[in-house]
């Protein structure tokens, strides 16, 4: 279907203003369709990927049809996770720029119920909420939907996936009289079909067409490489590219655990992501991720889905999707706002056949590479540093450092081997510091696989355990259980942490306060 400009939508003036805010022109296909349909007060169901506008698709006409006089909650939008339910909640507020008195609340664990109960009781009219949470609000009578004139399942088939379906139908049941009910989905499953045919009153049915899936500024390629050098590539080509952020998929949440401590081990500053965590865990995770004190996030499918980050600049599939929907998921989380991406995919053995499998389906030639070697990341290295030294020259006053080579020069050493000279001895003490990064703590005396840290707080700050366990459990990536023997004195106190993670707890917890006190945190002499 032809594209369409916004204005020819018959959308308000409000919502054109608000949409050329964001730096759109045209509408995109899901849009184009789907916004008459959903106007006009019909059921419908969309089948777009992430990075297709759907959010736009459902959100323009619900702020159109929104009865701003009317404080009860008129529209309902599930979403299967914290992140999603949160980027959809922003998105709106900023399609309702120039709306005047419309309220939105994204509801969800892991933030006080309290907040969101007194935002509720002051009038909302749009609610974004993830499924647990939203019936939470509903059994305590918080959430009242008697009013209610849209229902959006947004990522439907995830929530189904993620087990959500008596969630979704007890919802859906527990709203009273007649409303508009809308689908969106990436893929059109029967559990979806069966949803129709129960709550939708002969829906549109809307499918973008799969051309429209891929992303054209993002460089697509893979690398066939055996299982047990996958570590040892992904390290190469990081140190190669370099990214300011980059996120790497694995298939498992095991994995992910395993490759952020071996990431860790070897000096990046990486963590994890997935479902298995508690939400405060995420939180933390992602906001070091967005200010780059994260710089490699290792994530599951599920985890990162509403991620929305524009300055990731590659993402590395560690293993290769188990679906070919996902394979478009994951290389959408680069390229971001017009930006060039970079999308770099692992195959292992008959890996390959799945990987022709994506080819097919996203009707784009993924190219083959080599990994680079050895010699071909110390030349990158190199050329980094020749980089800067141009810069140098450039910009800076080097008269002290000039009178010194001159000196050199004098006593019948050419310049080219001077330069050449100091090159090399950059280069090795550049090498001697990414040793030095990963080499052993040495004899702590500690217990076997763990480090003994010396933190100068004790029981005259009246610090216990439970803080020292908090402190490091809350600001890095362990997570509590991991933390080993706490010996607590009246003024230091000793904690053993796991030998793979002590390099990141010491490198966090020195610009950390515990008790309010900011501590100073070091490998501890052997007893």
């Amino acid at each position: 279907m032809e594209k369409k400009k916004f204005e020819n939508l018959g959308l308000s003036t409000e919502i054109n203003k608000a949409v050329g805010d964001m730096g759109f022109e045209e509408a995109t296909p899901i849009q184009t369709q789907a916004i008459p349909y959903i106007l006009e007060g019909r059921d419908v169901i969309g089948q777009a990927q992430t990075g297709t506008g759907k959010t736009a698709a459902f959100g323009i006409p619900i702020l159109e049809k929104i009865d701003k006089d009317n404080k009860n909650v008129q529209v309902l939008i599930l979403c299967p996770t914290r992140e999603l339910a949160i980027q959809v909640s922003e998105e709106i507020r900023r399609l309702a720029k120039y709306k005047k008195n419309i309220k939105t609340l994204p509801v969800y664990g892991g933030q006080s119920i309290k907040r969101q109960i007194r935002a509720l009781k002051k009038g909302v009219q749009i609610v974004i909420g993830t499924p647990g949470r939203t019936m939470d609000h509903m059994r305590r009578g918080t959430l009242k939907l008697n009013n209610l004139d849209m229902m959006i399942l947004d990522e439907a088939d995830e929530m189904l996936n993620m087990g959500f379906r008596d969630d979704i139908e007890t919802i859906l049941k527990g709203i009273k009289g007649k409303r508009q009910t809308i689908f969106f989905s990436a893929t059109m499953p029967k559990s979806i079909l069966a949803l129709r045919k129960k709550y939708q009153k002969n829906p549109e049915i809307i499918k973008v067409v799969r051309k429209e899936l891929t992303v054209p500024n993002i460089e697509q390629a893979y690398f066939e490489v055996n299982r047990r050098n996958k570590l040892e590539s992904l390290s190469r080509l990081i140190d190669m590219y370099n990214p300011k952020l980059a996120l790497v998929f694995c298939n498992t949440r095991k994995q992910v655990d395993e490759l952020s401590i071996q990431l860790q081990a070897r000096g990046y500053f990486a963590d994890s992501l997935h479902g298995g965590m508690k939400q405060s865990q995420r939180d933390r995770v992602m906001n070091k991720f967005k200010n780059g004190t994260v710089e490699v996030l290792v994530a599951t499918d599920v985890a990162a889905r509403g991620i929305d980050i524009e300055d990731i600049e590659i993402v590395f599939n560690y293993d290769v999707p188990q679906d070919e929907e996902y394979y478009v998921h994951r290389i959408g989380r680069t390229g971001r706002a017009g930006r060039k991406g970079r999308a770099f995919t692992f195959v292992s053995g008959k890996e390959i056949y799945k990987l022709k499998g994506i080819q097919k389906y996203t009707k784009t030639k993924i190219k083959r590479k080599q990994v680079p070697s050895a010699s071909d990341i110390e030349e990158i290295k190199m050329s980094l540093l020749l980089e800067d030294v141009i810069e140098m020259l450039e910009g800076d006053n080097l008269s002290k450092e000039v009178k010194v080579i001159e000196g050199l020069v004098e006593e019948d050493y050419t310049s080219i081997d001077i330069a050449a000279a100091l090159l090399k001895l950059v280069v090795e003490e550049d090498n001697k510091e990414e040793k030095d990064s990963t080499e052993d703590f040495g004899n702590t005396g500690a217990e076997a696989g763990m480090v003994r840290l010396f933190m100068n707080i004790g029981r005259k700050q009246n610090v216990t355990p439970g803080d020292v366990v908090g402190a490091i459990a809350g600001e890095t990536s362990i997570s509590g259980n991991l933390v080993g023997l706490i010996d607590i004195y009246d003024r230091y106190t000793f904690v053993e942490v796991p030998r793979e993670n002590a390099k990141e707890v010491l490198m966090v917890m020195k610009d950390n306060r515990v008790k309010g006190r900011n501590i100073t945190i070091e490998p501890a002499n052997p007893k």
